[in-house]
């Protein structure tokens, strides 16, 4: 009953709702009917169901589905994904091990608010810094060709990249050398091993962007 007293949106126009759609996490089931282009019944019927995975509200009979979860059913129901999809951040992931950048290309696809690109070097780095234009890089610092300091070096002389946010990952570092990481343009550092979805949450943060729910 409850439910159907939920309103997909306020009232804004249609291109800014779904701008603000794209970088939602969790969506009531009026805002996954309209971003599915059906009924709110349908979406409630296939919450309940199990065809549409998600939780309800402690203490209320709302329904509340993860993006992650509205993703794959679009995906797996033939349902345009577009209007995820739009507004995707952009991220770059640079690593020579590529079990760890399978790995975080996993979690941040799953995520479904980023754009995706790897490099397994420096100079390739490098290159797809200034064509693909992030707005995160998740750099290694140990390379094989050009270390994780140089990149950043190469990242914050382009003004036009100034936006740019770099989180450097290492587990050879020592603990002194991370200041200098930073006075060469790294926002944040991580030292391996550590959790993906760690990871997940503080690229949320330095993006501003909410952190990840899912279900």
């Amino acid at each position: 009953m409850g439910e159907t007293l939920e309103h997909a949106s306020p009232a804004i126009d249609e291109e800014g709702w779904f701008t603000a759609m794209s970088t939602k996490t969790v969506f009531t089931t009026g805002e996954a009917a309209k971003i599915c282009k059906v009924s709110q019944q349908t979406i409630i019927r296939c919450f309940d169901n199990g065809s549409l995975k998600g939780f309800r509200v402690p203490g209320s009979r709302f329904r509340r589905i993860p993006r992650d979860q509205l993703f794959a059913f679009m995906r797996d129901n033939g349902i345009p994904t577009d209007a995820l999809e739009s507004g995707k951040r952009k991220v770059l992931i640079v690593d020579d091990d590529e079990e760890l950048v399978e790995l975080l290309v996993d979690v941040f696809e799953r995520d479904a608010r980023f754009d995706i690109r790897t490099a397994n070097n420096g100079f390739d780095a490098g290159m797809l810094v200034k064509e693909f234009r992030p707005d995160l890089v998740v750099l290694d610092v140990m390379l094989p060709d050009i270390n994780g300091k140089e990149v950043c070096q190469r990242v914050r002389s382009d003004g036009t990249l100034e936006a740019v946010k770099i989180i450097c990952i290492s587990g050879m570092v020592e603990q002194g050398k991370v200041a200098d990481l930073k006075a060469a343009g790294a926002d944040d550092f991580m030292h391996k091993p550590f959790t993906v979805d760690r990871l997940l949450d503080r690229a949320c943060d330095l993006l501003e962007m909410e952190r990840a729910v899912t279900g």
